[in-house]
């Protein structure tokens, strides 16, 4: 069941599918179309993790550095560890020790003040968002505190997905967006309480199965959801009562092959651009038209001087100038096996994406 606040409606990730099959009963079904995924190369990779012989790098965020893009920030999770930052280089600025995190997100709340958060699952019961305060000029990060966001007496639950979007109302920092390992995403408010961050629970939606990447359109107030073996679905976060519906389901005719694992924005304008998928099951990535929910092609990171990716969970796209590395913006992939060292994150120039799919920056 999906819950909005009083009112509950039918699970969109089990129903779907069983209309879908439904309706293809006793009809065999027409050929659909294929998309052949180009080849690109990584050109910076992150130093390992420290978590070795382990799956541990989880997910990316980007920090742009508006003043000297070139020294721009990436925050990555070590799920069995915390969290590092790395620079464009791909080495090692800080770790913070901080438990079981597995996605990460920041938000420039106002300049200066450059907040990063996380789903904290290193209690089973209680579900944490992990705070913290990341410093653009000298790299480091500041342990702000974990603080719960269910409402008291909820069942015990296990934090997953994570992503963030604007602050919607007076008084909030930003939105945060914990996307429990059974398939709920819980909305909640982040405010400042004195000296500390609060997060205060508003409302949540579940879906019919295991759920994890998410991503936020700050211009439309849309969440983008995967839920991994079906597919992405869009949510209003404007409407009074949530609206969902289907952007693209798994399968060769949206170029999805499941697991459906990290979301990215690539956008243009006030509403146009594209969405981006960890396509986990062909070590592919996916581009979707924001509009219509077409597929814009896809691609996978090779083999080079760097490797390639495979097994990807989270990415992070940010677009803009980010030196002469990366002069149209920068892409990181986690990569599931950079044997026979520990994972790391692998970046790619957006320009090199968009040349080699013969689309115009």
């Amino acid at each position: 069941m999906a819950s909005f606040g009083k009112k509950e409606i039918a699970g969109p990730g089990a129903l779907l599918p069983a209309l879908l099959l439904s309706a293809c009963a006793g009809m065999t079904e027409p050929p659909r179309p294929a998309y052949p995924a180009v080849q690109v190369f990584a050109t910076a990779e992150t130093a390992p993790v420290g978590s070795v012989r382990a799956d541990a790098a989880d997910d990316p965020a980007i920090w742009r550095n508006r003043a000297d893009p070139a020294s721009s920030l990436i925050v990555g999770t070590d799920k069995k560890a915390g969290l590092y930052v790395y620079g464009l280089d791909g080495k090692t600025r800080d770790f913070v020790a901080a438990g079981a995190l597995n996605n990460v997100d920041l938000r420039e709340v106002w300049p200066g003040f450059v907040l990063v958060a996380a789903s904290d699952r290193s209690d089973l019961v209680e579900p944490r968002i992990a705070l913290f305060r990341l410093d653009g000029q000298t790299g480091k990060l500041a342990a702000l505190g974990a603080v719960p966001f269910l409402p008291a007496g909820h069942a015990p639950a296990e934090a997953y997905g994570f992503c963030m979007g604007k602050a919607m109302a007076a008084g909030e920092l930003a939105r945060a967006y914990v996307v429990l390992k059974d398939g709920t995403v819980a909305e909640s408010a982040l405010i400042e309480q004195g000296a500390s961050i609060a997060a205060s629970y508003l409302r949540s939606i579940k879906f019919g199965t295991q759920s994890e990447g998410c991503v936020v359109d700050d211009r439309t107030g849309r969440l983008y959801l995967a839920e991994e073996d079906i597919g992405i679905w869009e949510v209003d976060l404007r409407a009074p009562t949530l609206q969902v519906r289907p952007f693209a389901l798994v399968g060769r005719d949206k170029g999805l092959v499941d697991d459906v694992e990290g979301l990215a924005l690539a956008p243009v304008g006030k509403s146009a651009g594209m969405l981006v998928a960890s396509s986990q099951g062909d070590n592919a990535y996916a581009l979707f038209d924001l509009a219509t929910a077409e597929p814009q092609g896809r691609f996978r990171i090779a083999a080079g001087t760097y490797g390639a990716t495979s097994d990807t969970d989270g990415i992070e796209l940010v677009l803009g100038d980010f030196g002469p590395a990366f002069p149209g913006g920068v892409f990181v992939a986690q990569d599931g096996d950079n044997a026979p060292q520990a994972q790391n994150f692998k970046l790619v120039p957006w320009a090199d994406v968009l040349k080699t799919l013969g689309r115009q920056p």
